[in-house]
């Protein structure tokens, strides 16, 4: 006899959605402002890594905030502009290929996220950083979340915004140079990208020469 199948979903098909409890308890510590910070573009092999910080309003949170590698492109941009609607204060600040390749990846990454935090309209007295590590020079205290855009309201914003400013950024480079196919990559290692970096060498202060297959 088959066993009925059930109607619940599975543990695997469970995804944990962020919510605003570690900004609650920010607010209950005397930690207000708190603000979410993350980046986006750590892993290509062109263009900026990009960091934003938001402080969102708790009392006009938008609905369906989520770490941005879930959501599609059309999600992400009508997110976008209503996190720069709502927000209480959104700050982007970006991190060049050249000084990736001066320092790593790892460090441009956090000193991004710490620009942007500097950037806010608004004093934060407390951050939460999507990751392991908090970036360094802060002004206010900062936790750092490992997977925080899976867990944080203001950290998913944030990862919204970075990934939406910095596709922005890659389509106007394909523009400005159609060698490459920025604009459907982005800079990351697709076969496509890997082949024109084969025909063409790299391209000038665009792409991260510290990387292979440069490096190769």
């Amino acid at each position: 006899m088959a066993r009925p199948r059930s109607d619940s979903p599975s543990l695997f098909e469970i995804l944990e959605k962020p919510d605003f409890s570690f900004e609650t308890k920010a607010m209950t510590n005397g930690l207000w402002p708190c603000a979410g910070l993350d980046e986006a573009g750590r892993g290509p092999l062109a263009g900026p890594v990009v960091a934003a910080a938001v402080v969102l309003d708790p009392a006009n949170i938008p609905s369906g905030l989520d770490d941005s590698k879930r959501l599609t492109a059309v999600q992400r941009d009508a997110l976008f502009d209503e996190i720069l609607g709502k927000a209480l204060g959104v700050a982007v600040a970006s991190v060049s290929a050249a000084s990736i390749d001066a320092s790593d990846i790892r460090k441009a990454s956090l000193e991004a996220m710490r620009r942007a935090l500097a950037g806010l309209p608004l004093t934060a007295k407390s951050a939460l950083a999507d990751g392991r590590d908090v970036p360094p020079d802060l002004e206010c205290t900062c936790r750092a979340l490992v997977k925080g855009d899976q867990r944080s309201q203001s950290i998913a914003a944030a990862s919204i915004v970075a990934k939406v400013i910095r596709d922005r950024i890659m389509t106007v480079c394909g523009t400005q140079d159609d060698r490459y196919g920025f604009e459907v990559h982005m800079g990351y290692a697709t076969a496509r990208h890997r082949a024109a970096i084969t025909e063409h060498g790299a391209a000038h202060r665009l792409h991260r020469v510290s990387f292979a297959p440069f490096r190769n």
